[in-house]
């Protein structure tokens, strides 16, 4: 495979739907203005719909051509995502794409509106109920895709299954419940393709990561003055939104994808490049996590597949 997979590489998307979580800003934003500008029908969801709306504005003045729909969703909030899944169910009847892109980083220790530490429970859990709320739809349409968004952090990563929301706030660490989050979204979508084929439905799971990437996703980390400076100097050494939202970009319309794939950046470290096939770490591939895992956020969420 080409290792300069770029957006010029993406089919005519015309008739497509794809829903793109957190897309109006970083990785999300770039993602459904290329997924427009090849004619797809994009819903941009997100938190903030005025910011969404901005969004869909600055796109426009570059694609006026481009049909964007923007619909609240906080995945922060299970209401919310039962609210989205049923508003989206109710005006369309397909979806080719599902990309879960949305993600929070490093955070302090809070709870979401359902109770669970926040980055699980939004990276996570909220995107597992929201792809189990729209199971119906993706296989309704031949040939749909969930794409899972992770990260390199995932190999420092550990579910901890006594403890998934740190209730002993000593053991809380921003990094280390992000790591956790990050696998989950790994270990969740193998065991995702395996639930795909085990049934008979056609469609698949892929993941992907955008390596080194200038977003503000990490924005909770450049508190203070030594590293706000340390942040300016990473972000000059970073790729731009752009280039690292090209592996989501690819695992969800390359046609030669396949299920259970994972994708991120070809150069040093997957820190930098154009997107290629990458591999993941030992434990994310760990069978029985990935199926206690299923289980448990099926209680968690009260979503089951």
């Amino acid at each position: 495979m080409s290792k300069e997979w770029t957006t010029t590489n993406i089919p005519y998307l015309s008739g497509k739907t794809i829903i793109v979580t957190g897309g109006n800003n970083g990785l999300g934003y770039e993602s459904v203005k290329a997924f427009a500008l090849k004619g797809a029908k994009v819903i941009l969801a997100c938190r903030n719909l005025e910011k969404g709306n901005k969004a869909k504005f600055d796109i426009a003045k570059e694609n006026p051509a481009g049909e964007i729909r923007v619909m609240h969703l906080d995945l922060a909030n299970l209401a919310s995502v039962n609210e989205f899944a049923a508003a989206f169910k109710k005006e369309f009847k397909g979806l080719d794409v599902l990309l879960n892109n949305a993600g929070i980083m490093a955070t302090p220790n809070f709870k979401t509106a359902d109770g669970f530490e926040a980055q699980f429970g939004t990276n996570h859990l909220g995107h597992f109920a929201l792809t189990g709320l729209l199971l119906e739809v993706l296989k309704a349409t031949p040939g749909s895709r969930v794409v899972n968004v992770s990260s390199l952090a995932h190999k420092g990563g550990k579910v901890d299954f006594g403890d998934l929301m740190f209730a002993n706030n000593r053991k809380f660490k921003p990094m280390r419940a992000y790591g956790q989050s990050k696998l989950a979204n790994l270990l969740f979508t193998y065991e995702l393709q395996r639930y795909f084929e085990v049934n008979n439905i056609g469609s698949i799971a892929v993941a992907a990561h955008p390596g080194g990437s200038n977003t503000r996703l990490a924005g909770h980390l450049e508190d203070g003055w030594f590293i706000t400076q340390v942040s300016k100097i990473a972000r000059g050494a970073m790729q731009s939104a752009a280039k690292g939202a090209l592996p989501q970009i690819r695992a969800s319309v390359d046609p030669d994808v396949k299920g259970g794939e994972y994708y991120g950046p070809a150069g040093m470290g997957e820190l930098f490049g154009y997107p290629v096939l990458v591999k993941s770490s030992a434990a994310s591939h760990n069978v029985d996590d990935a199926k206690r895992l299923w289980s448990v956020s099926e209680k968690l969420t009260g979503v089951s597949y």
